[in-house]
């Protein structure tokens, strides 16, 4: 075997910064500007996707108070946000919070991160692909007029092997490359966000209308979020809200291949979130105003409707032909995250494989699309194995594992954000804005988010959290959530036997910036 050089080495990042010890993985450079990075960020999150599965689960927990709430989860994702983009200056690698971890904390934390980033990106490109064939037999039926051929979704094995041609189509795709993967999501993230403005506008024009008798007036107070009745329902509804801004870290993960790689993608995060905060805030109101947020009829806590809310409030609010389009949106939606989530979790695993710490055959990149292949094919393949298996264990494997993804992106965003501030630490008495911007935002994002992260692993132990299943009494969603992140201890003992190296510390090394410039 021969023996790799793992001194650490400086690489250049294109405007003078200099990352110890990152290795190039072969990816196509400067393939993506700011709107395309930015494109991705909103493409990635999915919000169509993210209000229809989200909107009645965060309703049944806090009520009117559901703008509140997606203010509150915004606020630590912003904060969290200044910590990536202050870390992609410094190593603009395409790990990120795998690399970045690895860099301040050591081998082992760092790993544990960059395993909660990839089974976080695989839970949700199941829970995409099966919303995606939802809408695929619901748009399908509205089109053919045919209850029946809408069923067709209630069709456990029609709908795992309409979900699994999904997943294989979207693994192509990006497969190919990211010009191919960003010339799609111009068109799907435009089509998604107008037919949502235009779903908002008839909401609030209707909103008050006899045909809506459970509609409800605006209040000022549904933006307070101390209006909620109980911190529990305050931390699930919260654990809801992050979910539904995950995502946006995308623009990072594609760093490598992005114009100006060590200032773009922050800039471009920043945008993408911008846009998600606005759009959920004018749905949320609109939503409310419209239908209310209570259990009985259209009304978004109603349990008959809540895990689609789309579905239910498509027809009647914008009525059977341009009701159509909202289906349409939530398909492209669903779609097009499906696609692009698969980058994420892609180059995070080239990353951990490049530097040793999963098997080298994942460090391949295609010589033609330029693209970690097997890493993609095998990301594709984990999601299929793991939502056919989720569905035929659990009728409610939507709602358990959209609970418990809550749980494994507070893990790996906390420990970026901490990561941060600890990496930078030499830095951090230079200047008010190195104070803020690489210590106090990171420190409070990360602290707000392993807040979240410790009530909700109290909370899902009752199974009366999330969908209500259990297995041996315990809740599925902590059984969900805790099992994953407990193979990854088990994955990483593996690893630590067959990859000693990276274990000790010899391939990426621990470091600060001060201690960078003393070397």
């Amino acid at each position: 075997m021969t023996q790799l050089d793992v001194r650490p080495q400086a690489t250049d990042t294109g405007d003078g910064a200099s990352a110890e010890g990152m290795r190039d993985k072969g990816l196509s450079g400067n393939s993506v500007g700011l709107l395309g990075s930015a494109v991705i960020g909103v493409s990635t999150v999915a919000p169509v996707y993210c209000l229809t599965s989200t909107l009645g689960s965060t309703a049944g927990e806090v009520g009117l108070q559901m703008p509140a709430v997606f203010l509150a989860g915004f606020l630590p994702m912003l904060l969290v946000a200044f910590a990536y983009r202050e870390l992609n200056k410094a190593m603009p690698d395409c790990g990120t919070s795998f690399t970045w971890t690895v860099k301040a904390f050591g081998p082992r934390v760092g790993w544990m991160c960059g395993w909660g980033l990839v089974i976080a990106t695989i839970i949700v490109l199941s829970n995409l692909a099966g919303v995606a064939t939802s809408y695929f037999w619901l748009l399908a039926g509205e089109i053919t007029g045919s209850d029946s051929v809408a069923a067709l979704d209630g069709n456990k094995a029609v709908h795992i092997v309409t979900c699994l041609a999904l997943i294989a189509i979207a693994t192509v795709i990006s497969y190919r490359g990211m010009t191919a993967t960003k010339g799609v999501q111009y068109t799907l993230v435009a089509l998604q966000l107008l037919v949502l403005a235009v779903f908002v506008a008839m909401a609030f024009a209707k909103a008050g209308s006899a045909e809506f008798p459970t509609s409800a007036q605006f209040s000022w107070s549904w933006l307070n979020p101390f209006a909620v009745q109980s911190f529990a329902a305050f931390t699930a509804g919260l654990s809801l809200s992050i979910f539904m801004y995950w995502g946006w870290d995308a623009c990072l993960t594609a760093n490598e291949e992005t114009s100006g790689s060590s200032r773009t993608p922050g800039r471009a995060a920043l945008v993408a979130m911008v846009v998600l905060v606005g759009s959920y805030l004018a749905t949320g109101i609109a939503a409310q105003m419209v239908v209310g947020s209570g259990d009985q009829g259209l009304g978004l806590a109603n349990p008959d409707t809540s895990d689609n809310v789309f579905a239910a409030l498509a027809g009647p609010v914008m009525g059977p032909a341009l009701g159509i389009l909202l289906f349409v949106a939530v398909l492209a939606s669903a779609a097009a995250s499906l696609q692009t989530t698969f980058i994420p979790v892609a180059r995070t695993v080239l990353a951990m494989s490049t530097y040793e710490a999963l098997p080298a055959s994942y460090a391949k990149v295609h010589p033609r699309f330029r693209t970690p292949g097997r890493a993609t094919v095998t990301a594709g393949i984990a999601t299929g194995v793991f939502y056919t298996v989720m569905t035929l264990v659990s009728e409610h494997v939507l709602v358990d594992t959209i609970y418990a993804l809550g749980l494994m992106i507070c893990f790996y965003y906390a420990l970026t954000a901490f990561a941060c501030a600890w990496y930078f630490r030499a830095d951090l008495l230079k200047s008010g804005r190195d104070l803020l911007f690489k210590g106090l935002f990171p420190v409070v994002g990360g602290v707000l988010l392993a807040a979240v992260f410790a009530k909700t692993l109290a909370d899902m132990w009752d199974p009366a959290y999330g969908s209500g299943s259990s297995v041996l009494g315990v809740g599925s969603v902590f059984v969900i959530g805790v099992g994953l992140l407990a193979l990854g201890l088990v994955i990483m003992g593996v690893m630590r036997w067959r990859s000693p190296a990276f274990f000790r510390g010899e391939v990426l090394t621990r470091s600060t910036p001060a201690l960078i410039a003393e070397d």
